[in-house]
This record gives C-alpha cells, structure tokens and sequence, in this order.
C-alpha cells in the first residue's frame, strides 16, 4: 500500500475529526474545514506549518519520535490511533526490521504447532481460535468451528471472518449488531495494514472487498484503527439461537502476527447454557481431527 497516501489520509481524517472547541480554541466565523486548520495542528504540536504541513503530505521518514508523540496529542489520538501512527512511520522510513520482531504473513494453509492444537482443544467452555491480522481464521477447538458454521459453510468465504462480514448475507443473521462488526472487522484490517503494510495478502483481500462491497469500501476510507483485546459480543447462531458473549484477544509471543481469542458466557446466563448446548451438538458433528481443524 502507498504509504505516503495513507499517511496523508490518515491525518487529514484526524485532523477533520477534532473541533476547535474540543482543542481549547476559538472557532471563529469563517471556517472552511470541519475540523481543525493545519495552522492549528502545528501550534499545538508546537512545529512550524510549513513542517507540519510536509508530514500531512505523508513524509514521515525520518521525523522524530518526540515531533510523532507531539502530532499525537495535537490530535488527540487514541491508543490505537497513535500506535498506527508510529507504524506508518516505521514503515516510511524502513525501520521495522531494526525496532520489531518479524511479524509472520501467516496464510490460511499454516498449520499450528501440536501443543498449540493442545491448548485449543483443552477450551471446551467456549469457542477458542487463533486468527491473523487479516482475519484468516487458522486454527480452532471443535466448539469455535461450529459456531463458525456459517463461515466454514462456503468456501467463497475462504475461512476468512472479513470475507464473511462483507460478502455472505449470512453475517447479517449471524452478527446483530451487523454496522459495529463491520466497523471492528475493518479496523482491524486498517490496523493491520498500518503495521505490515506489505503484505500482499492483505492488498488483495482489501481490494476483493473495495471492489464488491459499498459498506467496506466506506468504512476502508475512514480509516479508523482500533485495539481489539476485549469486550463483549453479540450473535446469533443458526443452531442454538442469541449468545452475547464476552472475549479475550491474546497476542502470541510464539507467534508474532496471531492472535489467540477465547469467547466465553456470563456464569448462570442464557448464553451460558447455549454454548452448553451448541457444544453438546458440536460433539455429534464430524468436526474432523485436531490436524484437519488447524488446517481450515
């Protein structure tokens, strides 16, 4: 991906997001952004607007990490936000080799070490998966593949959950709060990019659903990145009806690039019992050996 485009694009979106009010200034009468001038970045970065002005252009190699943590506060971004700036940076200057471990493109025919297809099958109170940053899903325990039935259900979506979002009108069952899983699913793409900006994989798949989806294609302009470690989720499954579950997102040291995600049930809650009965029904399926499982 052009990374001077999505630098550009990045901070012209940040920039239109904060009001004068929001960043202590006056707001004046005769204001021809939505949001803040570049004049009023650069004073509250404290750089001249000529410099800010370059940065805005997308040249960002070489600029100090004090200039990028000062763009940051003028800005006002969040974690998620600040952190894909540092990695367009790294990547605009060709750091990432020097200040990061090698992240691994893991691909869709990755097969988990044994000890790791261990630990999955060892989750039996919840879905448990591992993903990469492009939303392959690469190794789960048996309950995570039938509750992802509906992914796994057509190989157009290429065990892929942002496939899946966009492209099978299944996910407008299966999610239903459908508009905030498209927004996560490309937020986590956007973030990906940001860190492993030559990935080929990921270029394709993002321009697979440029190309056929409305709803990506806008939410892909926003640029908006987020952290997605935890919170909760609503879903509906063809088999066992409404869950609203809770998840945890683990980063694996082993793995750099994948993620480990467990979802789990409130104690004593309804959603509890459906994953009881989703796993008892999981058990009479034939959901293929551990090795196969890792294979999807």
């Amino acid at each position: 991906m052009d990374n001077r485009a999505e630098v550009r694009e990045f901070l012209t979106s940040r920039r239109a997001k904060i009001t004068p009010e929001r960043a202590g200034l006056p707001s004046g009468s005769r204001r021809r952004v939505p949001g803040l001038r570049r004049s009023e970045v650069a004073a509250l970065a404290d750089v001249s607007v000529e410099y800010y002005a370059k940065l805005e252009r997308g040249h960002l190699a070489g600029v100090s990490p004090a200039v990028l943590e000062a763009v940051a506060r003028a800005l006002q971004l969040d974690d998620a936000e600040r952190a894909h700036l540092l990695n367009l940076a790294h990547a605009a200057d060709g750091s990432d080799a020097l200040t990061r471990p090698r992240r691994r493109a893991a691909r869709r025919a990755w097969t988990p070490h044994r000890s790791l297809q261990w630990v999955l099958d060892a989750v039996t109170a919840g879905p448990a998966f591992v993903r990469n940053g492009r939303m392959d899903l690469l190794a789960t325990n048996q309950l995570a593949r039938v509750f992802y039935d509906d992914v796994y259900a057509t190989s157009r979506n290429q065990a892929n959950l942002a496939r899946f979002n966009f492209l099978d009108p299944a996910s407008r069952r299966f999610y239903p709060d459908w508009e905030q899983a498209a927004d996560v699913a490309v937020a986590i793409l956007r973030t990906e990019a940001g860190r492993n900006p030559h990935d080929r994989d990921l270029h394709d798949l993002v321009g697979e659903l440029s190309t056929r989806s409305d709803d990506f294609r806008t939410r892909w302009g926003a640029h908006n990145v987020r952290h997605h470690g935890t919170g909760t989720k609503r879903f509906r499954h063809q088999v066992v009806g409404e869950l609203t579950l809770a998840y945890e997102g683990l980063e694996m040291a082993a793995e750099p690039g994948l993620t480990l995600t467990i979802y789990t049930a409130e104690p004593g809650s309804a959603s509890e019992e459906g994953l009881r009965l989703l796993a008892s029904w999981a058990a009479t399926q034939d959901a293929g050996s551990p090795a196969e499982r890792g294979a999807d």
